[in-house]
């Protein structure tokens, strides 16, 4: 099944023509690291996630994890390279996809679903797994995100560690950048990279009824063991009105 599974999206990707990556073409430097985008981020990153490494932005609602990965597909996709989103539970918002600047043309977008607990065993998690590994093993992707930032902590911490070793075994080598969207860290990949984000939000006016949010300060703390990055970024993020 998931050999037929892998034959029939390599197949869908060929037809795009979205077969190959186009990681060759860029700047030597650049086929190591895939930009976020966020160029003081990617200055304490040296350069951006690594390729060929499962890395993971993580944090609480709010915290501008979301809008972090966004913004790397985006980077990707204006490098001209294909980006995969793994959207487990369907909560991707377009119009924020594309304000953030992303060529929907470049992006596989793969929907999952959400089932409420009523309705029976949930393999919502399990689907998107394999979608994340079929992608991997296709290859051809500058970038791919896993959505999992909606997932309640009881859930993920039912997956066994083993499951993002493997992960790590297919991307490793890759032309890649592996990234996991979660609530709190998972991974702790050895050669990639734990961003965890918390966020503060800015608001103008006193009175209740006149306040009006205009951003947030994110705070983000890295770590990496085997890279020997750890330090704190702080980004600024605006609302539009």
């Amino acid at each position: 099944m998931a050999n037929h599974a892998l034959a029939t999206l390599e197949t869908a990707l060929r037809a795009k023509k979205l077969d190959r990556t186009l990681t060759t073409a860029l700047p030597p430097f650049e086929r190591y690291v895939a930009a976020t985008g966020a160029t003081g981020l990617d200055t304490c990153l040296r350069g951006g996630f690594p390729r060929g490494e499962l890395s993971e932005i993580a944090g609480p609602a709010s915290s501008g994890r979301t809008t972090l990965a966004l913004q790397t597909i985006a980077a990707a996709t204006q490098r001209g390279e294909l980006a995969a989103f793994v959207d487990t539970f369907d909560r991707l918002d377009v119009a924020s996809a594309v304000a953030a600047g992303i060529d929907l043309d470049r992006m596989l977008w793969i929907r999952g679903t959400w089932r409420p607990v009523s309705a029976g065993p949930d393999t919502t998690i399990d689907r998107a797994l394999k979608a994340l590994n079929l992608v991997l093993q296709a290859g051809g992707f500058g970038c791919v995100i896993l959505d999992l930032a909606d997932t309640p902590l009881i859930a993920l911490r039912r997956l066994p560690f083993t499951t993002w070793l493997r992960i790590q075994r297919v991307v490793e080598g890759r032309d890649t950048a592996c990234v996991l969207l979660t609530p709190q860290p998972l991974a702790r990949s050895a050669g990639g990279l734990t961003l965890s984000l918390t966020a503060r939000a800015r608001w103008t006016g006193e009175a209740d009824r006149n306040r009006h949010l205009t951003g947030a300060d994110v705070a983000v703390r890295i770590v990496s063991p085997r890279r020997r990055i750890d330090g704190n970024v702080a980004l600024s993020a605006h609302v539009a009105h």
